[in-house]
């Protein structure tokens, strides 16, 4: 569970680091976003969640990020 907690705070920051850093890009940047199409949107996150998952399996293989 503290690893859980962990994590989740961990993407918190990260999610915060673009909007610290340049709230006015990413305010274009999700005005851009809320004119896609909802398909392409889908794609995209799957994408997202497919390189994430991979990056999480390799980084519990034995070896591969030591």
């Amino acid at each position: 569970m503290k690893l859980l907690v962990t994590l989740i705070g961990l993407v918190l920051v990260l999610e915060g680091l673009p909007y610290v850093a340049s709230p006015e890009a990413m305010q274009r940047w999700l005005q851009q976003i809320a004119v896609m199409p909802p398909h392409l949107l889908r794609r995209i996150g799957l994408a997202a969640m497919a390189v994430g998952l991979l990056l999480c399996a390799l980084a519990q293989k034995n070896g591969v990020f030591d």
